[in-house]
């Protein structure tokens, strides 16, 4: 956690913890204490009944651009998640995504859609969608929506076959992925590969179409699927 006199990023769980935690940071800075280990037992000492105990060590940071740029490099360690689609869902769940530890990326050749991009995404304005599906990690994920079925499969197909991303989801009903499953299965995929797919997305938020709220659902799945899977 990044504490300045105002203003802090990240966490260590908040509550009394934290409180108590932001107020030392913030005595190390005005020089009132120096910096130090702190041992917390989570119990009736700070009004907490979480159970356990936790040291914090303090430390000084002198070079704030330094820290920062550490910041970013990690964000790139965290799974990725390579969204195809830029339209008012995709939107959405990028801003949703963007929230995670994950290390976003934003797949469309249509520069005028992407709108606002939220910092730390990395934008890539392009057709090479095989290059984009190449390039992708072990265990990362990815998200189709854009406005071509077609190009929906062939995106999807393509992920699918690579057998070791962590998620594969595509936006669309129930319908759509009957549609798709037996042209999978025409081209030879494996029901195996096939079973892999999320669709509908986020549980299609429970019937709720609109972006904000499919793109929460969206983003507890991916927090599942993706930043929290085991192992």
């Amino acid at each position: 956690m990044l504490v300045t006199e105002a203003a802090q990023t990240g966490t260590i769980g908040g509550g009394q913890l934290e409180w108590d935690c932001l107020d030392r940071a913030r005595q190390i800075l005005r020089g009132e204490t120096g910096c130090e280990e702190s041992r917390f037992v989570l119990g009736p000492q700070i009004n907490q009944c979480c159970g356990g105990a936790v040291i914090v060590r303090y430390e000084r940071v002198d070079d704030l651009d330094h820290e920062t740029r550490l910041l970013s490099q990690a964000r790139y360690a965290w799974p990725g998640l390579t969204v195809f689609g830029a339209g008012h869902v995709g939107r959405a769940v990028v801003r949703a995504a963007n929230l995670l530890p994950l290390a976003v990326r934003w797949v469309d050749p249509r520069d005028d859609e992407f709108g606002l991009v939220p910092e730390g995404v990395i934008l890539c304005v392009t057709n090479d969608w095989e290059d984009e599906i190449v390039r992708l990690k072990s265990g990362d994920g990815v998200l189709v929506m854009t406005p071509s079925h077609t190009l929906d499969a062939l995106i999807v197909a393509a992920a699918l076959e690579r057998d070791d991303l962590a998620y594969v989801g595509l936006i669309g009903s129930q319908s759509k992925r009957r549609r798709f499953e037996a042209g999978f299965r025409a081209v030879g995929l494996a029901q195996a590969q096939i079973d892999r797919l999320v669709c509908p997305i986020g549980a299609d938020g429970l019937g709720d179409k609109r972006p904000e709220i499919i793109a929460a659902f969206v983003a507890a799945e991916l927090a599942a699927r993706l930043v929290q899977r085991p192992g």
